[in-house]
């Protein structure tokens, strides 16, 4: 934090603040996020946070919250970012691109009205074992079934990984971005959950 605020204390623009994030900072926050991405409340916000605070001294965002910020500096929050990586994930492996990294071994299915959908969700027993029934459905593999079960028949359907990008960044640009950020009144930013702009 000091060394940055050393390099940049003449110039916080916007391209040079989002430059050194993105180049210095972000890819720490994401490295291999697929398998720790968390799912408490808590978590969430502490790794959300380091944006927050990133974004804040930012030229010309004075007096914006932290989801007008990510809008006028055209940034997905990290949560955001976590769940379209487990889009592309899911994608590759639909087309053999990578193993199956789930251990659930994921039934895809084509439907002609609603596109690739993925089957048989695990159902998990709680009475059996609640502790760890409770960290299998929180990891990437369960969460990764319900987004992907979002996409519509345009997205799920690509046949290219451009081509899906592509389509899905639209798809996601459809949805407010506004993750769980301490001191900000409670939100879901869960794509199974939240709806759509208007």
């Amino acid at each position: 934090k000091q060394w940055y605020q050393r390099r940049v204390r003449g110039n916080r623009s916007p391209e040079v603040m989002i430059t050194l994030y993105k180049t210095l900072i972000r890819p720490i926050l994401e490295h291999c996020c697929l398998v720790w991405s968390p799912s408490a409340t808590g978590e969430i916000q502490s790794i959300e946070n380091v944006q927050h605070c990133f974004t804040r001294p930012v030229s010309g965002m004075s007096g914006a919250d932290y989801w007008e910020r990510l809008s006028r500096l055209k940034i997905m929050s990290l949560q955001r970012r976590r769940q379209r990586f487990a889009f592309i994930q899911f994608w590759k492996m639909y087309h053999h691109l990578v193993p199956d990294s789930t251990g659930l071994r994921p039934n895809f299915k084509s439907d002609g009205r609603l596109g690739v959908r993925l089957q048989n969700c695990p159902r998990f027993n709680y009475s059996v074992d609640r502790k760890r029934a409770n960290q299998l459905f929180n990891s990437f593999g369960v969460r990764a079934y319900s987004l992907w079960n979002c996409l519509p028949t345009e997205v799920n359907t690509c046949t290219t990984l451009d081509s899906f990008k592509s389509s899905l960044g639209v798809f996601l640009d459809g949805f407010h971005d506004r993750p769980s950020v301490r001191s900000y009144s409670a939100i879901s930013n869960d794509l199974s959950k939240v709806n759509r702009k208007v």
